[in-house]
């Protein structure tokens, strides 16, 4: 049920952020900034089961909306074009992304009334 997913959540930290980042292929100047940047994800429901998840920061904003299953091209914080299917797996809301032969995965879940997201791509989480 994705209903425990929705509200506004505040980053307070990250770890290995950087490793994840250069797996991905990002910059030296564009990891700085995300390195130091502690976005809000907004998570809402619309009226037909659509989700909306937008990350909010001082740097970049940036808005996805999907349905659960479905793929959906979407266009990430550092401009990858990907497909993208979200899933709602064993409580967990797991998006994967797929672009130029590659796969990162995000998993979100709320435990103790936080929120954990992991971000994987190949061995790098």
């Amino acid at each position: 049920m994705v209903d425990k997913f929705v509200g506004t959540w505040k980053m307070t930290t990250s770890e290995n952020f950087d490793e994840y980042m250069k797996a991905l292929g990002v910059g030296f100047a564009t990891r700085q900034v995300g390195n130091r940047t502690k976005p809000n994800l907004i998570v809402c429901v619309d009226d037909q089961g659509q989700i909306c998840m937008k990350s909010q920061s001082t740097f970049k904003t940036t808005e996805i909306k999907f349905n659960l299953n479905e793929s959906f091209e979407e266009i990430t914080a550092d401009d990858r074009k990907t497909t993208t299917v979200v899933t709602l797996d064993n409580g967990k809301l797991v998006q994967k992304q797929t672009w130029d032969g590659k796969e990162s995965t995000i998993e979100r879940e709320v435990t103790d009334g936080k929120l954990i997201a992991v971000c994987a791509m190949k061995d790098i989480t």
